[in-house]
């Protein structure tokens, strides 16, 4: 069990999402970075579904209830066992005791924590996720607070002779951290201004020239009015060419809507599920973690690419991902 000390910003238990029911309702939820999220699982032994705690910004303190295996992937946020500050994008080891915390946020907006055995939440329509709004999925349907005990899932035989091991090298120390870590290319660089890649929105045709040209060549600015479901940006006025009433249609993780006010929102995990603002474009499911990791006051850029690109760099993605869990499960092994 993961005991909870302190009080973070907002922190929840996410998982890849609830799928099928958008068509009823319900948002589809889940992690902000996906990428990120698979990865600190796969690190662990879990499968990439398993749910993990997003942490935003200013992390929770937490103690572990037993010896457990565990990674940190994402933002950078200062993590630290017993005032001992720790490595990310890699297994660790930690006895029954240790005290996990975090400081000040160095690059990026969201870390993820994988615990091997997964986070052991109740589904609630096929998925982890808490649902914020509407108190549903998670721990309770809430941010976790100071107080609350999580429940952790029964680890692999594989993974339980990895952390026996890893505990007879241990020795006296409280926890242990393997010497390696994947390859540079996998670990992403958090950066103040990001380039993320868009492809046309299907009302893209009915923006004037010059806001089409903006949106491509200009920076804009993450707007504190930002959270799990949108990102406010602010810049150069986005304007149509002449007004016009939309009939509400589907939305998805990543859709740039731009309101009357002519600053655009770039719809997130929670995005509600139809909306009538026409859309000028569309961020590459590539990138979304570019956005997520973004934080209010930081700068994203627009590039215009294809939708046979935007497919052709997320099947570069998954197979990387795929080398990834082979790589990590053989080193595993090793460890037992």
């Amino acid at each position: 069990m993961l005991q909870f000390d302190k009080d973070g910003l907002q922190t929840t238990v996410q998982d890849l999402g609830r799928r099928g029911f958008q068509k009823y309702g319900v948002i589809a939820s889940g992690v902000m970075d996906p990428y990120a999220h698979r990865l600190a699982n796969i690190l662990v032994g879990n499968q990439e579904t398993e749910p993990t705690i997003e942490i935003t910004l200013l992390g929770s303190h937490k103690t572990f209830h037993a010896d457990c295996l565990f990674a940190l992937t994402g933002a950078d946020l200062s993590p630290a066992i017993d005032g001992i500050p720790i490595k990310m994008w890699r297994p660790i080891f930690a006895k029954k005791g240790c005290k996990l915390s975090f400081g000040k946020p160095v690059t990026g907006c969201r870390t993820y924590l994988a615990v091997a055995g997964g986070i052991a939440v109740s589904e609630v329509m096929g998925s982890g996720s808490t649902y914020l709004r509407a108190g549903i999925g998670g721990f309770n349907g809430r941010s976790l607070k100071k107080g609350d005990v999580i429940p952790i899932g029964e680890a692999s035989e594989l993974i339980k002779g990895c952390m026996e091991s890893l505990s007879k090298r241990a020795n006296k120390s409280s926890f242990i951290q393997v010497d390696w870590t994947l390859m540079a290319q996998a670990i992403p660089i958090y950066k103040s201004e990001a380039t993320v890649r868009v492809m046309d929105g299907r009302q893209e045709h009915l923006f004037d020239g010059k806001s089409r040209d903006a949106f491509l060549n200009q920076a804009f600015q993450i707007s504190s009015d930002s959270d799990r479901m949108g990102y406010r940006l602010k810049g150069p006025e986005l304007t149509l060419i002449e007004p016009k009433e939309l009939i509400s249609e589907a939305v998805s993780f990543g859709s740039i809507q731009v309101p009357p006010d002519g600053q655009p929102i770039i719809l997130m995990a929670d995005r509600q599920t139809t909306g009538g603002y026409p859309k000028i474009g569309q961020v590459a499911t590539i990138d979304l973690p570019k956005v997520s990791q973004l934080k209010p006051g930081e700068y994203i850029r627009f590039e215009k690419i294809s939708l046979e690109e935007a497919q052709q760099a997320l099947i570069e993605e998954r197979i990387l991902i795929a080398k990834l869990t082979q790589s990590i499960a053989l080193k595993l092994k090793e460890c037992k």
